[in-house]
């Protein structure tokens, strides 16, 4: 409990380096940050210790409220948004991006090609299993699931569970029966 006391205290002191932080929210110590004014966080955010927080460019992360995040996060968000929905569970080693290399010249180097940006969406009241790697420009809808480990990229309806290397979605809760199906 004291912990997480100074933890609240070190996100109030960095508070004006962020481009808004909501009540009752804290920060584990930070591996590294840059372009904090690009990030948002909602109220009660936890943040565990270990975060990497970055935005270039204009990049913004938006953090929506009563979301958990665990130890040694990495967030990556360049010339466009990333945005995490309320409510949402994220496990450890996780890492969101909505950014890649280009690799198009076989001779050249791939941090000397260009970036590639789309918006990333994490839909609200997601679950985010440990060590998952959430690509540029995917959308999970609402209330879905992703595996630990799992490599996401593509988007994914409502109430989807998301496992595997390429993920892919192996069920669907369907609303009108109330049931779980496989697809």
């Amino acid at each position: 409990m004291i912990k997480k006391v100074f933890w609240f205290l070190r996100l109030m002191f960095l508070k004006p380096f962020f481009k808004s932080v909501g009540k009752n929210s804290y920060l584990g110590p930070t591996v590294a940050t840059h372009g904090l004014k690009g990030v948002s966080i909602g109220n009660r955010v936890r943040i565990y210790p270990g975060a990497r927080m970055e935005t270039h460019n204009g990049g913004e992360i938006i953090i929506g409220d009563n979301c958990s995040i665990g130890q040694n996060f990495h967030i990556i968000s360049d010339e466009n948004r990333l945005i995490i929905g309320e409510n949402t569970t994220i496990s450890s080693n996780v890492f969101i991006t909505n950014t890649e290399h280009d690799y198009k010249e076989i001779g050249e180097h791939i941090l000397k090609q260009r970036m590639l940006t789309s918006e990333t969406q994490i839909g609200e009241n997601c679950f985010i299993g440990f060590g998952a790697s959430i690509q540029a420009g995917t959308v999970l809808g609402k209330q879905c699931i992703v595996g630990t480990n799992a490599v996401v990229r593509g988007t994914y309806p409502d109430y989807s569970v998301i496992v595997g290397v390429p993920a892919k979605a192996i069920k669907r809760y369907n609303e009108e029966t109330g049931d779980w199906e496989k697809i």
